[in-house]
């Protein structure tokens, strides 16, 4: 049996999804799995989708980095495959792990797109170190410490910290901080 998974990180990117779930219809992918998660949380569709799988089937993604986040993570989701007797096939890869000659392509190119994206990383930490050393990188506004003398006011009215949150819109925490936040000295 042709197993499909398909998943994309947001919400806003439904054309993707929809593009892969046509792909994996079209190679005839009887039962298939999708999700929209980041590939950095739990994947509960893709630990189902895995489960499912029986000796003989394949599981099909349209891409690799639909599937796996590091070399780490894809020699995972091999090992588990193999042990049930499962093949994975990447389709814009033409790669097919129930060949000898597509376990290796698997592995090459795992390596190199965790190079890849280790490589951008630091291009971005790069970019990130010059932008603050040029005073162009301010970070993300503070929200919370922002709105403490709004928080200071409203726990004085008598609101509970939750209420407060919810109010301005904030975490609890930090409702807490604030209000237990000291005074600087002048």
């Amino acid at each position: 049996m042709l197993i499909g998974y398909a998943r994309t990180s947001t919400l806003e990117q439904e054309a993707g999804l929809k593009a892969q779930l046509r792909d994996l219809t079209a190679l005839g992918c009887e039962k298939v799995f999708q999700e929209q998660v980041s590939s950095v949380a739990p994947r509960k569709v893709l630990d189902a989708a895995l489960e499912f799988a029986r000796a003989g089937d394949t599981l099909v993604v349209t891409k690799l980095d639909r599937l796996a986040r590091s070399v780490t993570h894809l020699g995972n989701i091999i090992a588990a495959l193999e042990a049930k007797g499962v093949a994975l096939r990447i389709v814009n890869l033409g790669v097919d792990t129930a060949t000898p000659t597509g376990k290796l392509m698997l592995n090459v190119l795992g390596g190199v797109a965790q190079f890849e994206r280790e490589m951008m990383l630091e291009r971005q930490r790069e970019g990130i170190a010059k932008a603050k050393a040029e005073g162009a990188y301010k970070g993300r506004k503070p929200t919370a410490r922002a709105k403490t003398e709004e928080i200071k006011a409203l726990a004085a009215s008598g609101l509970s910290m939750s209420a407060i949150a919810t109010q301005l819109g904030i975490g609890k925490g930090s409702v807490h901080r604030a209000l237990s936040e000291k005074p600087k000295a002048a």
